[in-house]
């Protein structure tokens, strides 16, 4: 079973025109895999996948598995419609891929029993590792700690991204040891790991990328002190990357690298003026 350590990057879509940019998306992902990064996500929140049809976003995994690896992309699959989520999952199955990064069903706010049963459907109908996404901002769901532990007994659920906000919930889940921990929150990167998360799954790594890498290896390798300092050098980065809905000011810092362009998919609107002189001000390029 696949094991999911290190720095993954959930990849913005580029856009130009109102169409994917997929000139744009390669030389991103390029860039990513020349950093060192453990691996690509696609069609993640980051990606803006809610603004993709189903097409554009098998389009888009396409693409990536063209520069990356098989065994180091992973693919979101989000969705309220569970018989329209498990069509789409099956048509995800017929390429290959590391994984499926799956949150609960927004809105519909289903209960601990209903989110058992759909994170069972789910990974009894996969042929790859699923990453359970819980991420209750953005899902309107809460798992109980209790149910989180039942959910990844099964065999077939390898990690979670952990966005819950609740550390007691992430140490328990570390302290089984059924499942990888990802760190989803990015301010929360260098605790996590020295509480023994396996890695993060980091929309800010996409910028100055190599200092998240480095960070999670001076952690692994115990160099605390070194770990704490590159750290707090991506901090003021970080805080700028969330001053607005993501994944606009990340676009925006990618657009001033040079590497793809700016523009986001409505209702999301690029970052504003006072996000883009930040982003001047704070170190983009890690010199």
């Amino acid at each position: 079973m696949s094991s999911f350590q290190g720095i993954w990057v959930p990849i913005v879509t580029p856009f130009h025109d109102g169409a994917i940019d997929f000139i744009g998306l390669r030389r991103l992902v390029s860039h990513l895999l020349e950093k060192h990064v453990a691996g690509i996500m696609v069609c993640t929140t980051t990606g803006e996948a809610a603004s993709l049809s189903r097409q554009e976003q098998l389009a888009v995994l396409d693409a990536v598995l063209q520069l990356v690896p098989a065994h180091r992309v992973v693919m979101g699959l989000a969705g309220n419609n569970q018989i329209e989520l498990l069509q789409f999952q099956g048509e995800i199955l017929q390429r290959p891929a590391a994984g499926l990064l799956v949150p609960a069903p927004s809105y519909i706010r289903p209960s601990q029993a209903g989110l058992e049963a759909f994170f069972r459907t789910v990974a009894d109908a996969s042929s790859v590792p699923i990453i359970l996404y819980d991420i209750p901002y953005r899902t309107g769901v809460t798992f109980e700690q209790a149910t989180l532990l039942n959910i990844i007994k099964h065999p077939q659920i390898v990690a979670i991204k952990d966005c819950g906000g609740n550390v007691a919930t992430t140490l328990a889940l570390i302290a089984s040891g059924e499942v990888d921990v990802l760190c989803g929150e990015d301010l929360q990167i260098f605790n996590a790991l020295c509480l023994g998360a396996s890695g993060a799954i980091a929309a800010s790594a996409q910028v100055r990328t190599e200092d998240f890498v480095a960070l999670c290896q001076q952690v692994r390798d115990n160099r605390l002190t070194e770990a704490r300092a590159t750290f707090f050098k991506l901090v003021p980065l970080i805080n700028t990357l969330f001053m607005e809905p993501n994944p606009a000011p990340v676009k925006a810092a990618l657009a001033l690298q040079g590497l793809i362009g700016s523009a986001l998919r409505a209702p999301m609107q690029t970052a504003s003026t006072a996000v883009i002189e930040r982003l001047q001000q704070v170190s983009i390029s890690g010199a």
